[in-house]
């Protein structure tokens, strides 16, 4: 390959600057090139609405991605959960490494835990899907949290912590890790609680799929990165978001992780819900197969789960959430 610089499109956030340069890093070492970030600005950065208003699915991915068209980068980094399900023809899914922890956590005045929270708890999160897991899971254990709406970087949000305005904040386990703010913490909501989103911690490495050899040689170099178990599991999340037609805002979490017997990995289990943001109601619902050996086979894990939750009424409660 050429000894030109790599050109890195990512968002400007300090979150995204900090896992593209972890990501231009490990292409450096694979590649023997230099890699520069080219920061893009896109919608989801500017608008001050809630996501769910603006859509979610795209405004985080659209810019960068025209930039790839444009031959403006070479590569993008993007979070995975922010990625819509379709994938463009003109573009490739190169990797996506080793997931980060893909839970969420809380953190709250007073270094509290989620439980511990006081009668009236203000929480605060930008999320339909946490929204009513939250809600969902307080109607059921006797607990009185309000969950509010908010946007912003993770200095605001967790801002309004600081500043006495809510009790406490919900965030990515894996964003705050990646900037090295993993202490602030107070609180690890099991999974048992809260889904993550689907995708939630793993990264997307895209490229232009061209067919030039330039083109080839930089889908096989950042083939490297990629973490093989990981795309599986986030393909069978994938899949089950697409099948529901639902995108990024919606209120669906999934997970899929592996079951291992001793060293062994012997089964893949993926875990699906879809609430109303007051949790009154909910469909969540599980399937456990084989590990994957193909992608087709996640994507099937995924689609037949989502199957068993329409069946179970999930549209509707979607439909009840984009009203």
């Amino acid at each position: 390959m050429s000894s030109k610089a790599l050109r890195l499109g990512t968002r400007r956030s300090k979150l995204a600057l900090a896992q593209s340069g972890q990501v231009a890093d490990a292409v450096s070492q694979v590649t023997g090139r230099p890699v520069e970030l080219v920061e893009i600005t896109t919608y989801g950065d500017v608008s001050r609405e809630q996501l769910a208003q603006i859509g979610g699915t795209g405004v985080f991915v659209t810019a960068l991605r025209e930039a790839l068209l444009k031959g403006e980068v070479d590569f993008a980094v993007h979070s995975l959960k922010d990625l819509p399900t379709g994938q463009p023809d003109q573009l490739a899914l190169a990797a996506i490494p080793l997931r980060e922890d893909p839970r969420d956590v809380i953190v709250a005045r007073d270094a509290l835990k989620f439980t511990d929270l006081p009668r009236g708890a203000r929480i605060g999160t930008g999320s339909p899907r946490r929204m009513a897991q939250l809600n969902a899971y307080a109607r059921s254990h006797g607990l009185d949290i309000e969950t509010v709406p908010i946007r912003g970087n993770v200095d605001t949000r967790i801002g309004f912590v600081r500043d006495g305005e809510l009790d406490a904040v919900v965030l990515a386990a894996a964003g705050l890790n990646r900037i090295g703010r993993g202490d602030e913490v107070t609180d690890f909501l099991s999974v048992d609680t809260v889904l993550p989103a689907p995708g939630q911690g793993a990264l997307a490495i895209e490229c232009r799929a061209g067919n030039t050899a330039q083109d080839a040689d930089l889908i096989a170099a950042l083939g490297e990165l990629d973490d093989p178990l990981t795309r599986a599991a986030v393909t069978a999340e994938r899949s089950l978001l697409a099948a529901l037609e639902a995108g990024c805002s919606a209120p669906v979490g999934a997970l899929a992780d592996l079951l291992a017997d001793g060293q062994i990995v012997k089964e893949m289990r993926l875990r699906g819900v879809v609430g109303t943001t007051d949790g009154s109601r909910m469909v969540q619902l599980s399937t456990t197969g084989p590990v994957p050996e193909t992608y087709d086979q996640a994507m099937t894990l995924g689609r037949e789960l989502a199957a068993e939750m329409l069946a179970q009424g999930a549209a509707g409660l979607m439909g009840e959430q984009a009203q």
